[in-house]
């Protein structure tokens, strides 16, 4: 998930008829914006400086090398002066990357003793960047706008949410995602075109028989299993009778044996992303439960019961929100505790919630599970981190893909849950439960979701917005009436911005 990799190009614009002794004003003052860009502990990708742009060809062309360059993952364009927006039609047309248009100038405060026109005529993005942001609309280029000096912390961070969403983008397009069997049988949600999902976010989505997992796993050495329950220990709480020598030790070591087959197979195929099948687990001895967490907490999407598209986007927001405080996780609204008190969610997933999310040391156990068929499963046991957080669920709604969003405050258990040894989550939901779960209803959001404490509403939107994909959030001031309205009226923007 390293960032060190990618790069955020700065285009600046102008025209040739200021002179030179201006051009190379210009170019100074857009050095140095995007030195301070650059510095900004808000935005982590690299932020590189290109010349300043004053024709057509060379519009063109540097819009073509950023398409073309994989470390290139977005563009952040400003007008210094006034370049004419006509130069900029074949540029944008060809650009192919996410497009940040940052309206900035280089002084924050006007010289009011001694301003004159040479200084005017150097510093008119005021309106230099109206002309650019005509020939965006013009040409239907969905962007991010940004207003405001590039030392204010509030513009730094508009653009760092930005250039978080560009990531994720740029990994799903870059993502190779390996489904262990197929889909839940007679589940609906789960399923969808993976087509069409390669052709709009880029992933490649295929299936890989459980066996060939199976056989990964036989590979796995002593030596290897032998480090891996070493790192157990070291981490996570482990009762006596799971340790060396323990009654169940056997069940540590088969989990080991597992996330060892299960992590080589996924980096020999460069795969970023994987689901699993309760009901398709071949010949492995347990259902992958610790493993699947470990993997997460490293980065990978995951899905359960073959539920591809939750496993990309979980792979998007871990890479989204990479060095931000709190976790992102596979997650699935279980049940409800209606009151007393105020109504709250409590979401997990049999055995796979990521450990980013958990509010303590995870407690490794086992114990056996009624699904599967399989042998009693290790897993870690913990409740998440009280905070606000987001819950999202990509759905595949027959024309197009959505994007579904409530915004929540995770809380503690009302009550100790000693006979429920799974990971969770408990939380309330904005505005409150019953307005959020009946918008979510309404939106055909899926059971399966992502649940994140790292990434916030504003970065998702950028995501959404990079992708050309619906977001309808539930939030505190969703009511249901609204909510409908918002998706009837996205469903005919949709149909009319991507043709009929």
């Amino acid at each position: 998930m390293s960032f060190a990799a990618m790069e955020l190009w700065f285009l600046t614009g102008s025209q040739s008829m200021y002179g030179e002794d201006t051009l190379r004003q210009v170019a100074e003052q857009s050095a140095e914006v995007a030195r301070s860009l650059d510095a900004a502990t808000a935005i982590p990708i690299r932020i590189v400086a290109k010349p300043v742009l004053t024709t057509a060809d060379a519009i063109r062309r540097i819009c073509l090398d950023a398409r073309a360059d994989d470390r290139c993952i977005g563009v952040v364009a400003w007008m210094h002066t006034f370049s004419p927006a006509k130069m900029w039609i074949g540029g944008l047309q060809a650009l192919g990357k996410p497009l940040l248009h940052l309206h900035t100038q280089a002084n924050r405060s006007l010289p009011w003793s001694s301003i004159d026109m040479d200084f005017m005529n150097l510093n008119q993005a005021a309106h230099g960047d109206r002309e650019f942001a005509f020939m965006q609309t013009r040409l239907g280029i969905q962007r991010k706008t940004v207003f405001g000096h590039v030392d204010d912390t509030d513009v730094q961070a508009e653009v760092g949410r930005w250039a978080r969403a560009a990531a994720g983008t740029h990994a799903m397009q870059h993502l190779r995602l390996a489904r262990f069997g197929d889909n839940m049988r007679d589940v609906a949600v789960t399923e969808g075109d993976k087509v069409e999902a390669e052709i709009r976010f880029g992933v490649s989505v295929n299936t890989w028989g459980v066996n060939d997992l199976v056989d990964a796993v036989a590979d796995v050495s002593d030596a290897q299993i032998d480090g891996l329950v070493a790192e157990y220990t070291d981490i996570y709480d482990v009762d006596h009778d799971l340790r060396v020598g323990g009654d169940r030790h056997a069940s540590v070591r088969e989990a080991a044996r597992i996330e060892a087959g299960l992590r080589g197979f996924l980096e020999r195929g460069s795969f970023g992303a994987f689901t699993t099948n309760f009901e398709d687990l071949g010949a492995l001895r347990q259902l992958p439960g610790l493993a699947v967490q470990r993997l997460m907490a490293d980065g990978y999407g995951f899905g359960g019961e073959g539920d591809w598209k939750t496993s990309m986007l979980l792979r998007a927001v871990k890479v989204m929100g990479d060095g931000l405080t709190g976790g992102s996780s596979f997650m699935e609204d279980y049940t409800y505790h209606l009151g007393p008190g105020r109504p709250k969610t409590l979401g997990a997933h049999m055995l796979e919630v990521c450990p980013t999310i958990a509010a303590a040391r995870p407690s490794l156990q086992v114990h056996p599970l009624s699904i599967g068929g399989r042998e009693d499963p290790a897993r870690l046991v913990f409740d998440a981190e009280p905070g606000p957080a987001i819950v999202i669920g990509l759905a595949d709604i027959g024309d197009r893909f959505r994007l579904v969003a409530n915004e929540i405050d995770t809380v503690a258990p009302d009550e100790p849950l000693p006979s429920l040894p799974v990971a969770r989550a408990v939380w309330t939901s904005r505005p409150d439960l019953r307005t959020s779960t009946t918008s979510w209803l309404t939106a055909g959001g899926p059971h399966h979701t992502v649940y994140t404490a790292a990434v916030d509403r504003e970065t998702l939107d950028d995501f959404a917005t990079i992708i050309g994909i619906e977001l309808a959030c539930i939030d505190n001031a969703t009511n249901v009436r609204s909510f409908r309205d918002e998706l009837r009226w996205n469903a005919a923007w949709y149909h009319l911005a991507h043709g009929i």
